[in-house]
């Protein structure tokens, strides 16, 4: 069937973008990354700062090379609105940067405060910097992003979280000489901890390496996965990012390690919900429905 040519009027949402034109025209065979790279080259602007939504609906079009303009919903002088998400950033720089800060400042404290550290002070040291190295090397070498950029805000809030709640909230108070991690370590709960960490970062490192798997490098598909915790809750990784911290908080014997802790549960819990809620949209009867979220028995 021979292809036409479809005409859509363009709208700005908000603070228009400079040369936005007011139509568009493609032909019936493009897809919605080609309506994407026409109005992003027709205003001189990345493809990565534009968020395209139907006029009828409000519903978002996706930029997905494989999704035909003709599976959008939008027809010969349907209109369209386009939004300008001001500066972006890769999520990949985000990560590396909002992860140097504990990096940095965990060892960095360590060897300032304390006259002589204690036993439970360096491995709360150590267990922490691994922590991050291995957030440092996933984000390098394991994960396969979605979008390829977020919003330059999104920088400063995140670090602000590392760097200040994980960085030099938990280290000021740990590494202190009136810290509780001062005192004798109890084997009774130092080891259990310890042993808690490690079964943590060995299945959140599982779980990211079974989910690199379902993208292509470079895509942006999605799929089910499977494995280890997988049939038991929507997001494993985060099940053991939590028994990790919880291994830390035994370690460190800090307020300050649960605070944080506490913070980052509740919000990986918030993205766990999205993504079952997700699942189920995306892969209606074939995805098997999950009770639990995160943590069986709790969330």
């Amino acid at each position: 069937m021979a292809s036409k040519t479809l005409t859509f009027s363009v709208r700005p949402r908000g603070k228009p973008l400079n040369k936005l034109p007011e139509a568009i025209s493609l032909s019936s065979a493009s897809t919605s990354s080609d309506l994407y790279t026409q109005i992003a080259s027709s205003s001189k602007t990345s493809i990565h700062r534009i968020r395209i939504t139907k006029g009828s609906d409000g519903s978002f079009i996706p930029n997905t090379p494989s999704l035909p303009i003709s599976n959008t919903g939008l027809r010969d002088g349907s209109s369209i609105y386009v939004k300008d998400l001001g500066p972006q950033i890769s999520w990949r720089l985000v990560y590396v940067l909002e992860y140097l800060g504990p990096l940095l400042i965990h060892p960095l404290l360590y060897f300032l405060l304390p006259s002589s550290p204690s036993f439970l002070q360096t491995l709360s040291c150590t267990l922490i910097t691994l922590h991050f190295i291995k957030r440092e090397l996933e984000t390098l070498f394991v994960h396969r992003f979605s979008s390829a950029t977020m919003p330059l805000f999104n920088l400063f809030k995140n670090s602000a979280h590392y760097w200040l709640l994980a960085g030099l909230n938990i280290a000021f108070w740990t590494y202190r000489s009136s810290s509780p991690a001062v005192g004798e370590s109890n084997p009774w709960i130092t080891w259990p901890s310890v042993a808690l960490y490690t079964l943590g970062e060995l299945g959140n490192l599982n779980s990211h390496i079974v989910l690199r798997s379902l993208r292509s490098a470079g895509g942006n598909e999605r799929g089910i996965p499977h494995g280890l915790g997988f049939e038991l809750v929507t997001c494993p990784n985060y099940m053991f990012e939590a028994l990790a911290w919880i291994g830390i908080c035994g370690v460190t014997r800090s307020l300050a390690s649960v605070l944080f802790a506490v913070v980052a549960v509740g919000q990986m819990g918030v993205w766990a919900q999205k993504r079952e809620m997700r699942y189920r949209r995306e892969f209606g009867g074939k995805y098997k429905k999950k009770r639990w979220v995160m943590l069986p028995g709790i969330w």
